[in-house]
């Protein structure tokens, strides 16, 4: 693991990292295999401290992760750009979760079957008026014609930046630096 390089940017707050991750909407995984990176975008719930995601069982994804099972996820929200007189002090508002960790395929499907229920609240809370059965799982074939498959990203490391938003010198459509100095 390494060092974070500006420590002032570092955010230890737990409550604050496990928020942002169970409201960001969308984060990107990071895979290799044989030395070829592979990074793509993705719905997921963080659940028990862990990512949970699902996709078809087969497929390069799938193919990367039997390959080298150890990936890294990054969750990041951009706030907006602070202004400054001074271009090299002009910065940006920020959030961002790096998770370092192994794939597991999950096949419990009482854990499988919270994970997705989880998900589909979080991605379109109240739609549906029941729970989510476990056959649901068992018998789900994606419209490609594919099984669905459930993974969770075992957590080993969890880092988090951040750069609060600063009043009055967040930048808006019109702002300008003679607008600035009013």
């Amino acid at each position: 693991m390494f060092a974070m390089r500006n420590e002032k940017r570092n955010c230890t707050d737990a409550v604050k990292i496990q928020h942002f991750l169970e409201q960001a909407r969308v984060g990107f995984f990071g895979l290799s295999s044989e030395d070829v990176p592979y990074v793509i975008p993705l719905n997921f719930v963080w659940l028990k401290d862990n990512i949970y995601f699902h996709g078809a069982e087969k497929g390069r994804k799938v193919t990367y992760i039997e390959h080298n099972p150890r990936a890294c996820f990054t969750v990041s929200e951009n706030y907006g750009t602070i202004t400054s007189p001074i271009p090299a002090k002009t910065d940006t508002a920020y959030r961002s979760v790096i998770i370092e960790g192994t794939l597991l395929r999950v096949n419990d499907l009482d854990e499988a079957t919270e994970a997705m229920e989880i998900m589909l609240n979080k991605y379109v809370p109240g739609y549906y008026d029941r729970p989510l059965g476990r056959t649901h799982l068992e018998r789900y074939v994606s419209p490609l014609g594919s099984p669905t498959a459930i993974y969770k990203l075992i957590a080993a490391s969890v880092a988090a930046k951040e750069k609060e938003e600063i009043p009055g010198r967040m930048f808006y459509d019109g702002k300008t630096v003679h607008t600035d100095r009013a």
